[in-house]
């Protein structure tokens, strides 16, 4: 039975690609805060704040255990959209934390469990990595950073057989967009579901040994977006 690895499998994102990769019969580990509603016989939450650094090495040796690890998703994250000078500094270090340092923290340890199986690792970015926009300079500095952490780690590994893929989903309906002041589009063709990225991550997964899509952008055919009051 191959082996996965998924942060942020309490909800949204990271829960859609649990449920697909255990639909696929994988194992699947999940790294979050709350277990959430996966109940499934191969699914094992592993509890930790990915935000604190000390929280990711302590359970360090957990994951050093999966010496057959197939497959690393990293898809934990949050935003804030607001002037950059009304953050503050809790929220500007969080979201370094859990969006940037984390994976790279996790990839870090795991790497040579997934060269000995020529595995994979899936960076959930945000389309606001290929992109300025306004009020979005720390989570798009995150997000940027990510896509260019794996594009660079691509180069390293690919001779000895690591996939390494980035997704830069646009807006996803996903509890996300719940503590902001904005949220998707009302029609289905103006925003992403959750299921489409687990899709995408299946079809990614099915491709032949030897072929590589290193990035890959998903997008919604029409603009929407919601203003809450």
């Amino acid at each position: 039975m191959a082996t996965a690895i998924v942060t942020g499998t309490s909800s949204g994102i990271g829960e859609a690609i649990a449920l697909m990769l255990l639909a696929e019969g994988y194992r699947v580990i999940g790294i979050s805060r709350r277990k959430g509603n996966i109940g499934h016989p191969a699914f094992e939450h592993l509890p930790c704040d990915l935000s604190d650094e000390k929280s990711i090495e302590a359970i360090k040796p957990l994951l050093l255990q999966n010496d057959a690890l197939d497959l690393l998703v990293n898809a934990a994250g949050f935003g804030r959209f607001e002037p950059h000078e009304e953050l503050n500094p809790k929220t500007i270090t969080e979201m370094i934390a859990l969006n940037l340092t984390a994976p790279i923290l996790l990839t870090n340890i795991l790497l040579r469990s997934l060269k000995m199986t020529q595995g994979s690792i899936i960076n959930i970015t945000s389309i606001e990595a290929t992109r300025a926009s306004k009020f979005s300079a720390l989570y798009s500095a995150t997000k940027a950073g990510l896509r260019a952490f794996g594009q660079s780690l691509f180069e390293e590994v690919r001779s000895a057989g690591v996939g390494v893929v980035t997704i830069n989903p646009d807006m996803t309906d996903t509890p996300f967009f719940e503590p902001l002041r904005f949220g998707v589009g009302d029609g289905e063709d103006t925003k992403l579901f959750s299921t489409d990225i687990a899709e995408a991550i299946r079809n990614l997964l099915s491709m032949r040994q030897g072929l590589s899509i290193t990035d890959l952008t998903i997008r919604p055919q029409r603009f929407g977006i919601s203003k809450k009051r």
